[in-house]
């Protein structure tokens, strides 16, 4: 049965030529880029041997550029965090690759287990620490490129939750659709 609401296709897709989108050769939306963070993560062959261990700092590695974006590798030891901080003007999407981290924010804290994937916008406060006795890796990818990261004093997550809660801003990371 039809209705004027039905929308129907004969024949090949395809063979329609003007309906199709030309692939990209980079990612330029939020989506795609959680795309490539995820295609990154699968090939682990890649990132896999570059990866150190660093018990006095993090450990980070510029994976990848592109126009307008950066992919950075980071390994966590127990007990390493990031501090509290932002990304300045840029969007991110955080991507455990092996272990487990924790990121505090204003909306609380959340484990994030391998294969955990965020999707943070510019000014998003958080803080990311490794609080499990194993070390972790974690893919960052951030659009457009990481050109600063004010840290924040740990009292202001305190402040940004209240003031979150009085006026029921939403101004957190979104879990990414598949992760």
């Amino acid at each position: 049965m039809n209705s004027d609401n039905d929308l129907q296709i004969a024949g090949d897709i395809l063979e329609v030529p003007h309906l199709l989108q030309p692939p990209r050769e980079h990612p330029s939306t939020v989506a795609e880029f959680a795309g490539l963070a995820r295609s990154i993560a699968a090939d682990r062959a890649h990132w896999e041997p570059l990866v150190r261990y660093d018990a006095t700092t993090r450990w980070y590695h510029r994976l990848r550029t592109g126009p307008g974006y950066e992919v950075w590798l980071l390994s966590w030891v127990p007990g390493q965090g990031s501090g509290l901080h932002d990304h300045g003007p840029s969007f991110g999407v955080l991507t455990v690759l092996d272990g487990e981290l924790t990121e505090r924010a204003e909306g609380g804290t959340r484990v994030l287990g391998a294969g955990a994937q965020r999707v943070f916008a510019p000014g998003y406060a958080h803080e990311v620490v490794n609080d499990t006795l194993e070390p972790a890796v974690s893919l960052h990818v951030y659009f457009p490129g990481l050109t600063e990261m004010p840290m924040h004093p740990r009292s202001s997550l305190r402040d940004l939750s209240a003031a979150a809660r009085h006026t029921g801003a939403c101004t957190g990371p979104v879990d990414a659709v598949g992760a």
